[in-house]
This record gives structure tokens, sequence and C-alpha cells, in this order.
């Protein structure tokens, strides 16, 4: 692919709701560009952007793909982006290294819910948006309906470029309100044509509102305009592209991908009015002691950032980078800051889909890809060396979604913890821990059906097979009541024998006190030196359970008395009467058993707010309060346990049409209702028992 100057870089990122048709535009400018021969569909897994198996079986994307083309002397790097709300990180991924954000947005369904978060996300970034009004041809589409919503749903800024000529099956051309043109697309053949009688009237009346709604915008241009000049195209566009680049203006065309409609010209606005990377202001980086902006100067110092790594079965990794500053050439040396090692950027090449496209040199504001950069991960920046610059690390996604993970086989298990590991390098959605207290593996991330593309590429990608269970609950156990008991170990084997006698008293603390250990022996009844060994042993049984199974918190132990004998007294002695004494004592102090309680926050509309509340009641929540969030939301403020959070992302999910959003963090322990004690000691019994 050839050099492409900055200045005549785009680089896009397709986002919209899923099935608004994101996947299919991008593959209609691919065949438009003579980029591919022929269009692949979605349903059959034969476009360029999906060509992951699980996106091929779904007919979704499922992570953000790269497909550069060359148009009219420009060089437009698209990158289609998952519009599912499970994969909104990939988008957001996408978002940060484009300098354009075109809103697919389908006539038939309008402006839907993941619509609605990206652009509150692209607004958030200050990012220039276009966007594009797709299915025009099909049943129940409406231009008219989906501009309205538009409007309603994404505030200031929406301006309508294009009228659609047509409606449903007989579309078939656009109207540019800028050149008063119609571009007619009949039997394959791209002609203009003057506007149709039947819409001259509209389509003067929405060119005027847009001419006005461009001039106000140069106060040179709105001058002339008073005085009865008409502004040429070649003005407007220019005036339009400066509302653009500043994300005040946010053009509105139309066409049909499956159709070919009005996809050049889509083509040629992303080219005439959308920003390149010179038109966007320097990029903050951290430089150690200071923040300091990096523009997008072709001549300055090299500098890329990793924005997307994908994990190959057969070529390794490969780091997608945009180049921040100067130009990197194949073979350049470069430091990760991060880690201080260098990387060489052997055999640089772009990446359109799966197919690698070599490059000798990609200049700022460009994408690019290599292969085995083994010690650079997403999030990463590459720096020549003495320039230890670091573009902040970009708040990943919050997982709300957990499931334990099991190895089938040794064999398995044996691979588990590397290829999770690959696989989070690939996601940084994906959150892998081990809980050491339930020794269980447990993956977080942002839905089910992320879950489960994560588990099918951990088997289809490392050959791995896992199966699931629940997260469990990392109950606690404490007492309400004073206690005494005796710990005696006494062995004898032959030689020296073991001998220990430690008499304690439990008592309870306050919640989140923790443990207490007070000795109180006097008269030499345990010699000194044994004394922190009965401290240890009852630690020890804290951990391993008390009455119910659970770890043991907020107790005061206090060390009362005990007896030795001078040859078979040992630290492991007194260890054992620790631990015999604890277990004693707590089935006698009144055991409870206590409940992690998270710090819920919901962020739902103001129409559902009764539902939701109504749902967390029944979760056993205490609400603290509401609060507004903007126009139309309401933040819901709440203390739930943890074991009633489960499932509730995917339940918030479907009571909310996808609009609701919540955080958790774990805030402390309660009681847990006397009704539950049964089942939740019945559920740990049955836990030990088999792992025994």
């Amino acid at each position: 692919m050839e050099l492409v100057p900055t200045s005549r870089v785009r680089t896009v990122a397709l986002v919209g709701h899923s099935g608004a048709g994101k996947t299919t535009l991008a593959e209609a400018l691919l065949f438009e560009a003579g980029a591919i021969t022929r269009v692949g569909r979605v349903e059959d897994g034969s476009t360029v952007c999906d060509f992951d198996p699980e996106e091929q079986r779904r007919g979704q994307s499922l992570s953000l793909a790269v497909a550069p083309l060359l148009w009219k002397g420009h060089k437009i790097n698209l990158i289609d982006s998952p519009g599912y709300a499970d994969f909104e990180g990939e988008a957001i991924a996408a978002m940060r290294v484009a300098d354009l954000a075109l809103f697919v947005v389908s006539a038939v369904d309008g402006v839907e819910v993941q619509t609605e978060r990206l652009w509150r996300a692209a607004s958030e970034l200050g990012l220039p948006r276009m966007v594009f009004v797709n299915k025009l041809d099909r049943e129940r589409a409406s231009f008219e309906r989906t501009l309205d919503q538009l409007l309603e749903r994404l505030g200031a800024g929406i301006a309508p470029l294009e009228l659609p000529i047509g409606a449903e099956a007989t579309f078939h051309g656009v109207a540019d309100l800028l050149s008063d043109t119609a571009f007619l697309y009949d039997d394959g053949a791209h002609v203009t044509a003057p506007i149709p009688d039947e819409m001259e009237a509209l389509e003067h009346q929405v060119h005027d509102n847009l001419v006005e709604g461009i001039v106000v915008a140069d106060d040179e241009l709105l001058e002339g305009y008073l005085e009865g000049q008409i502004p040429s195209v070649e003005q407007l566009e220019h005036t339009l592209a400066v509302g653009v680049d500043e994300a005040t203006v946010f053009p509105v065309v139309c066409g049909s991908a499956t159709g070919r409609v009005g996809i050049d010209r889509l083509a040629d606005f992303i080219c005439e009015i959308g920003p390149s990377p010179l038109d966007r202001p320097g990029l903050p980086v951290d430089a150690g002691d200071t923040m300091i902006e990096i523009g997008a100067d072709p001549d300055g110092p090299p500098l890329a950032y990793v924005f997307k790594t994908i994990v190959d079965r057969h070529v390794g990794q490969i780091s997608l980078l945009k180049v921040l500053s100067g130009t990197i050439h194949t073979d350049d040396h470069l430091v990760n800051p991060r880690t201080g090692g260098e990387e060489r950027l052997h055999g640089l090449f772009a990446l359109r889909g799966l197919d690698h496209i070599e490059v000798d040199a990609v200049p700022a504001g460009d994408l690019a890809a290599v292969a085995k950069l083994t010690g650079t991960a997403t999030g990463d920046t590459l720096a020549p060396r003495g320039t230890p610059v670091r573009v902040p690390a970009s708040p990943a996604p919050e997982p709300v979604l957990a499931v334990a993970v099991v190895a089938t086989s040794q064999a398995d298990d044996d691979k588990l913890a590397n290829a999770l590991h690959r696989l989070t390098e690939e996601d940084p959605g994906m959150v892998v821990t081990r809980d050491d207290e339930t020794h269980q593996t447990v993956l977080r991330g942002m839905g089910e059906t992320h879950l489960q593309i994560t588990l099918e590429k951990l088997t289809r990608k490392f050959g791995v097979n896992v199966s699931t269970e629940d997260v469990k609950v990392a109950y606690r156990e404490t007492v309400t009541a004073e206690a005494e008991a005796e710990g005696r170990h006494k062995k004898q084997s032959g030689g020296h024998g073991q001998f220990g006698v430690a008499t304690i008293r439990i008592e309870p603390l306050d919640r989140g006190a923790g443990f207490e250990f007070v000795d109180k022996i006097v008269g030499g009844a345990i010699p000194r030196q044994f004394i922190p060994a009965v401290e240890k042993g009852v630690m020890e049984a804290m951990a391993e359970g008390g009455v119910y199974g659970y770890p043991v918190v907020d107790v005061r132990v206090t060390l009362l008395d005990g007896k030795y004998h001078s040859v078979d007294s040992s630290e492991m002695s007194f260890r054992m009467a620790g631990r015999l004494a604890f277990r004693e004592a707590m089935g006698q102090a009144g055991p409870i058993i206590l409940e992690p309680v998270s710090a819920l926050e919901v962020t739902v509309p103001s129409d559902v707010q009764g539902d939701v509340m109504g749902d967390l009641n029944a979760r056993r929540a205490r609400v603290q309060g509401t609060e507004s969030a903007g126009k139309d939301n309401q933040v819901i403020l709440a203390q739930v346990p943890e074991a009633e959070l489960r499932r509730y992302a995917v339940d918030l999910r479907s009571k909310t049409s996808g609009r609701g959003s919540f955080t958790a963090r774990h805030d402390h322990y309660d009681l847990l209702p006397t009704h539950l004690i049964d089942a939740v000691a019945g559920a740990s019994r049955g836990l030990a028992g088999a792992s025994a």
C-alpha cells in the first residue's frame, strides 16, 4: 500500500448499535474503493472485518477490526467496532485512536440504546462525529422519523447534508443539500441529475436551513450572506469542516450499504469534511515529571501507541499501532517505557481484516500492525530510546459478570493460566483473578455473551477445555457471646511425646475490627516461647473455618491459662492446643454467618426507576437514596448483599432494555438473615465434603 501523507489520512471508527450495518458498510466502502473484488455478507461470515470463527458463526462483530482503503488520493482507515453492549470497550478503544466517529443508524430501528451510550462516550472524548442513516431501502424505513430521533436523543448540532430520493423499495438516490444536486443509483450506474420535482420544495427549505446553520459559524460568511451573497459549495464545506473538527456540528448523510446507494458520497464526505490527524489537538502524554502534548508531526520523533492486541495461533501476537508522531519504518528499534525493553518493528504491515499488506513506512496519524512484540501489551507506548514518554492508561471498563472456570483435565490445567493471560492481553475488558480463599479461578467480563465468547476462544485458540461453576460468595463467621474452652494436645509414640494445654476465652469485637490476641498468662503456666505458637494455632483454626465452615473474623481471643511439660512440650504441641481450644470455644459462643455487602450505584432511565427499585428490594437491598443524572436518568444508591448480585448485569439489562448500568464495590460485612443460614451452611459443608 502506497505511503499517503498525514494530511490525507482519515481514521474513522464505525460505531453504533448492533445490527445497524457497520460491517456491511465497511464492506461496501472497500468494494467501492476497489480494495476488494466482491462484497461479503455478514450472514455467511464472508466479510473482511468479521474474521473470527465466533463472529462468523454468530453473524455479529465481537472485536474491532481495521480495514484501510484508498479513495481519491486519501487513505481511509476504517475501524469496524462491535455494537453489542458486552463489547462496548472495543468500540471505545476504536474511538480513542480515531479522528472521526461515523455513527451508523438503521432507518428501520432508529436511534437505539447503544448508539446513545457511544455518542456520550464520543462526546466525553471530544471526538468529531458524523451519522450515516443506513437501510433506507428496507421495509418500514423512515429517514424523517430517524432524523427526529437523532435531534431528540443526541442533542444539538445534528445537520442533515442529504435527503433520500424514494422510500423503502423505491429508494434509489440522495439529494445533496449543499449543491442542490441529485445522485441517482439505478442498475449499478451512478448519475447526477436535478432534484426531482416532487421534493424540490422540501429540498430547498432544508437547504436554506442548512446554509443558515453553517454560515453562523463564520462571521465573514454570515455578513456576506445577510447582504444577499450566496456562499459557494466550497465555502460551505470549509466552514462545515471547521464545525466538524470542533465537534460542534454533526453532519447526517444517508444511503444503503447493501444496495450501495450513497456509499461513494459518504467516502467523499469523509475526505472533504472529515478531520485529518493534523486537524486534531495534540495528545497529552506523560513525560515523567510533567504532561506534554504530542501533535501528529510526521517529521517529529517516532512515537506509536498500541491500541489493540490480537493473539493468532499461527502468527503469534499482532500489535495494532497508531503512529502519534514522526514516521516509523520497518526494522526500526523503539523502546517500551513501561518495561524499558527494546522492540524491533520487524515486518511492519497494514492489516485489512486478516490480510497483511506490507508497508515500508507509516507517517504520523496513520495505523499499522507489527507481529511478535512479545514484551508489549495493549495500551503501551513505543518511543525512541532516551524519550521516556507514555500515553496515560485508559480506564478499562469495569467487569459486571463473573464465572469460575475449572480445567477438565490435568493437561488443561497446566495450560489454563497461560491461555487466560494471553486472552486478557487481547481483551483488556476481561479480567482473571485467583481467589485464594475459595480456591477458584474467576473470569470477569461485561456480560454473558462476553464470557461465552472467551470460553470458546479458550478452546479454539489454545486447546484448553474447561467447565464453569458459580463464583462462591466469601462468607465469614463471627461470635455473639463469650465462651471459654481448653485445648489439650497429648500424644505419646515412643521417645519424646507431645504435650500442650491452652485455655482461652473468645468474645465478639465490633464489625470490621478483625482479630485481637491477648496474653494473660501469669506464673509461667506456659513458657513465653510457646505463647506465639498458641496464637498461630488459633489463627490457623480461624482461617480453616468455624462451625459453618467459613473463616472467622471480628473476635478477641484471650489466652488465660495452660500447662506444659519440660520435655514433651514444643511449638507444635501448643499450636495444636490453640487450634483445639478455639474450635471448642467457637461452638459455645453463639456463632453466626456474615455476608459481604456491596455498595451499588445503578444508573437507569427515569421511566423504569420504579421497576428497578422494586427489583432491588426483592434482592434484600437497602436503598440509600437517589440522585438525578441528566434530564432523563436517575442514579439509585443502595447496599446489596453480594450473593444477590451474581446475575444482576443480565437482569438489569433485561429490565431496562439495555439502558441501565451499574457499579458495585465491596463495602462491609453484615449478618446473614436467620432463614438463609441453613442453605448457606449446607452449601459450605457440601463443598467441604466434595473437596475432601
